[in-house]
């Protein structure tokens, strides 16, 4: 059984996952120009995806603290 080729894909929320490379990509994901074996991928996405929170919830938690640093003692 030959071995599946895969595609390293990233959501708009920026969270990773492997698809394989002869399938057409789901709609909202998008190729990260990596592709290989599912072990060369994983490690790939380890190696790249080094906050795992989705990337609305890093914006609300960075515009809180935005907004608790211009509300502190004055």
């Amino acid at each position: 059984m030959p071995e599946i080729t895969y595609l390293v894909v990233r959501n708009d929320e920026e969270q990773y996952s492997i698809w394989a490379a002869d399938l057409p990509i789901p709609a909202g994901w998008h190729d990260q120009g990596f592709r290989g074996s599912k072990p060369d991928c994983l490690a790939h996405i380890d190696h790249a995806w080094q906050d795992m929170r989705p990337r609305s919830l890093r914006l609300a938690m960075e515009e809180q603290a935005s907004r608790s640093g211009r509300g502190g003692a004055q």
